[in-house]
């Protein structure tokens, strides 16, 4: 598995994947840092490590599984899929300065989910989005704050946040980086809730 930076910024993950040999016998097919790794100048610090995806459900079990994380950057997982990536947060307070609607809608674009922002009709953070999908938050380290539309919640080492298809957005109020594990599972609105949210669902 070769790795893909795409930049020199980086916060290396291990990670170990294993597989079948041709016997059919359990081994570990590749053990080293996880090799797609996205950060981007409209957020210094900010840095994304992309794990593993799933691409369809029931998920496809090769014996020798392929790369499925390489670029270009995707915020969501593909139709009925998955995907398992480690955030770093860096403190809003220099991260976010004077950030527009403008500049918000090209990192969102940046992460491959251009349509996904919703600060310009919220105005309550930067980084407010609405995915399709149902979350897992896992806070590995550090604090960070969820918030919701006129909502929100602090999280901490330890804590493990669900994420049901809610505008949202993450804020890193404190003075250090926060590490957050994300699983994005591809959802659907059923049609009761679609019809109660914002045309286009953000």
């Amino acid at each position: 598995m070769r790795p893909h930076k795409e930049n020199a910024v980086t916060a290396m993950v291990r990670r170990v994947v294993t597989g079948h040999d041709a016997n059919g016998k359990a081994i570990v097919l590749s053990d080293g840092p996880s090799p797609f790794i996205h950060t981007t100048p409209l957020r210094p610090g900010y840095v994304s490590t992309d794990i593993f995806r799933t691409l369809e459900t029931p998920a496809s079990i090769a014996g020798e599984t392929a790369e499925t994380t390489l670029g270009p950057r995707r915020q969501l997982p593909t139709p009925r899929g998955s995907v398992i990536r480690v955030n770093v947060f860096p403190p809003d307070r220099g991260s976010l300065d004077g950030m527009d609607v403008t500049t918000s809608s090209q990192l969102f674009e940046s992460l491959g989910n251009p349509a996904g922002h919703t600060y310009a009709a919220s105005g309550r953070h930067p980084l407010m989005h609405r995915t399709e999908t149902i979350d897992y938050a896992i806070v590995l380290d550090g604090e960070i704050t969820m918030l919701l539309d006129d909502s929100e919640v602090v999280l901490r080492a330890g804590d493990i946040l669900v994420q049901c298809g809610t505008n949202h957005a993450w804020s890193n109020r404190s003075d250090a980086p926060a590490t957050v594990v994300f699983v994005l599972i591809d959802g659907k609105y059923e049609d009761d809730l679609a019809q109660r949210l914002p045309s286009g669902h953000g």
